[in-house]
């Protein structure tokens, strides 16, 4: 692949303290935050992927650097905070129920972020201050350059982190009128638009001005859209060991495919026009990312797929 993706936003480690079944306390920790996860996903596809992220030099810092780098994932220099890693702790609770814990902190650096033809941005970093707004600013600069990147956005909503429902709305939409291609989970789309039909946030969605819309629906697979053709792609039976990632890996999975579309010459106005779109593409580009989300939850944890485990 020759086409080139810069992914933003926040790397943490999860964090789960839970009895073991002698009802001793345990904790077990690895590497998260969606957009690293995506950056992740997509370098383990082929794809020349570069992180910009907020990461301590702790120890949680290290083994974030070390799963990225395990997937050829190039890690922007400015991405190397004094703060500490940020993470997230999920206590277990008798019932099984979870009580999260979050020490998050994010911020975007001053210094102007690498080039690439794909950019990506999500997640709690497109919405937690004081790096949210950064993050607005940079996407809006990007889509109005000369020769603007493809952008790319997965919400990817946290509602026990962004309480603020109408404050997140509004950067919702203004991050997705600078998008090229936006994806979702329906339970995004309920939270975001509570009164609407997916097919009605799909609407709405696209008329901020994304050229792609695709609105993943858990095992039922998901919906894309561009323009007039609207596809449902049905979902992969699998036996699920969890849904850890699965959403991230569909996220890494549409990335591969606008960059091979790039790759085999496809002009990149014709993807953000969604001229390049028809129903045939959608249909390419939605069963590659729904196999990718089913290989992922049918193994523990977010392990997206190698692209040979795909193509086989």
């Amino acid at each position: 692949m020759i086409a080139t993706v810069l992914a933003i936003g926040e790397s943490l480690v999860d964090v789960v303290d839970a009895p073991d079944a002698h009802g001793s306390p345990i904790r077990v920790e690895h590497p998260g935050g969606s957009p690293m996860n995506i950056a992740y996903g997509a370098a383990r596809l082929g794809l020349p992927v570069t992180l910009l992220t907020a990461l301590g030099r702790d120890p949680r810092g290290d083994s974030i650097v070390e799963h990225l780098e395990s997937a050829g994932v190039v890690i922007a220099p400015a991405s190397f905070r004094d703060d500490e890693t940020s993470s997230a702790t999920a206590h277990m609770q008798p019932d099984g129920s979870a009580r999260y814990d979050f020490d998050l902190r994010w911020s975007l650096p001053a210094d102007r972020p690498p080039e690439a033809a794909i950019v990506h941005v999500g997640s709690i970093a497109a919405f937690l201050e004081p790096g949210g707004t950064s993050v607005l600013t940079l996407v809006r600069q990007l889509a109005t350059s000369d020769d603007p990147p493809i952008i790319t956005f997965d919400p990817n909503m946290r509602p026990t982190i962004v309480t603020d429902h109408p404050a997140a709305l509004e950067r919702f939409e203004h991050l997705a009128r600078a998008t090229t291609v936006l994806k979702l989970s329906d339970e995004d789309a309920a939270w975001l638009y509570p009164d609407a039909s997916i097919d009605e946030a799909i609407d709405r969605i696209l008329a901020l001005g994304p050229a792609l819309v695709a609105v993943t629906r858990g095992g039922d697979g998901a919906v894309l859209a561009a323009g007039a053709e609207r596809l449902a792609i049905p979902g992969r039976q699998v036996e699920v060991a969890d849904t850890i990632g699965a959403g991230d890996s569909f996220m890494s999975a549409l990335i591969f495919q606008l960059a091979g579309m790039l790759d085999d010459d496809i002009p990149a106005a014709a993807l953000r026009d969604g001229s390049s779109f028809d129903a045939e593409r959608l249909a390419t580009i939605g069963s590659f990312a729904v196999r990718c989300a089913a290989i992922t939850v049918s193994r523990a944890g977010a392990n997206p797929p190698l692209l040979a485990e795909v193509t086989r």
